[in-house]
C-alpha cells in the first residue's frame, strides 16, 4: 500500500511537473494536438465528407463571395472613397468573415487534401484583403470603405458602437482564426502578418489604459482567436488583450 502511495506521489508531481512546463510555454495545461497532426482517411465517413467540402462547399462558397460582393468590398476599400455609399452594397459590416471563414474552411481541406491551385487561388485573395488593410493595420471595410459615411451599424468613429453593432472585434476574431489555420496547414505567413497587424492594432486601441477604447466584443470568437494566437506566436499581449 504504502508502495503504491509512493508511486501515485511520483505521478502526481511528474505530471504537475509536465503540466506546468507546458502551461508557461502555450498558455495550457495540457498541449494541444493541432489538426496538422490529423488526417481523415479517404473513403471513410467523414474522409468521404471533406471530399464533398473539397469538391462542392469549398468551390461554392468561395463563387458566393465573388457573387455577393465580398470580395469587391475589400476592393473598394483599398481605394476608399466618399461617393461610396457603404449601406446600399453592404448587408451587414460583418461580411468580410465570410471570405476569412472560407479560408479557414479550405485551410482546413488542404490538410487531407493537398491542393496547390487552391493554395494559389488563396493566396490572390489574400492579396485582395491585405490590399484593404489600413497603414496602422486596421481592417475593417464597413468603415474604410467610406470613413466619412460608413456602414449604419459601424458608428462614426473606430469602437464605438463594438458594444451594440459594428462587429469590428468579431471581424478580428475570425480573420485570427483562418490565418493561423492557414499558417499551420500552409507554412504561408501571408495571412497571418495581415491578421497580426490588425491584433497590434487592437492591443494598441482596445482596453482599460488611458486613451484606449473601454469596450467587450459581444462575439467569444475574438478573446478564442487573439488566445490561439498567442499559442502559435508566443507573444503574451495577445493573451493579455484577450483577458
Amino acid at each position: 500500500m504504502k508502495k503504491l502511495i509512493v508511486v501515485l506521489a511520483l505521478s502526481v508531481c511528474v505530471i504537475s511537473a509536465y503540466s506546468a512546463k507546458h502551461f508557461k510555454s502555450n498558455g495550457y495545461p495540457y498541449t494541444q494536438v493541432p489538426f496538422t497532426s490529423v488526417r481523415l482517411t479517404p473513403n471513410t465517413f467523414w474522409g468521404n465528407r471533406l471530399k464533398v467540402a473539397r469538391d462542392v462547399t469549398i468551390p461554392l462558397a468561395f463563387s458566393k463571395c465573388k457573387s455577393e460582393g465580398r470580395y469587391s468590398n475589400f476592393v473598394k476599400a483599398s481605394h476608399p472613397s466618399d461617393k461610396y455609399d457603404v449601406g446600399s452594397f453592404m448587408g451587414f459590416p460583418f461580411d468580410d468573415t465570410d471570405v476569412y471563414k472560407t479560408i479557414e474552411g479550405a485551410s482546413y481541406i488542404l490538410q487531407t487534401y493537398p491542393d496547390r491551385k487552391l493554395k494559389v487561388y488563396i493566396d490572390s485573395v489574400l492579396n485582395i484583403v491585405g490590399a484593404a488593410q489600413e497603414p496602422d493595420g486596421y481592417l475593417y471595410t464597413a468603415r474604410t470603405i467610406n470613413p466619412k459615411k460608413p456602414h449604419p451599424w459601424s458608428g462614426p468613429t473606430r469602437w464605438s458602437q463594438e458594444e451594440v453593432l459594428s462587429h469590428e472585434l468579431y471581424d478580428l476574431g475570425h480573420m485570427v482564426d483562418a490565418a493561423c489555420a492557414h499558417y499551420q496547414a500552409t507554412g504561408s505567413t501571408k495571412f497571418l502578418n495581415i491578421a497580426r497587424r490588425y491584433a497590434d492594432c487592437v492591443v494598441r486601441e482596445v482596453g482599460p489604459n488611458p486613451g484606449q477604447a473601454k469596450v467587450v466584443p459581444g462575439h467569444q470568437i475574438a478573446e478564442m482567436a487573439l488566445a490561439r494566437l498567442y499559442v502559435l506566436t508566443g507573444d503574451k499581449e495577445y493573451l493579455n488583450e484577450a483577458k
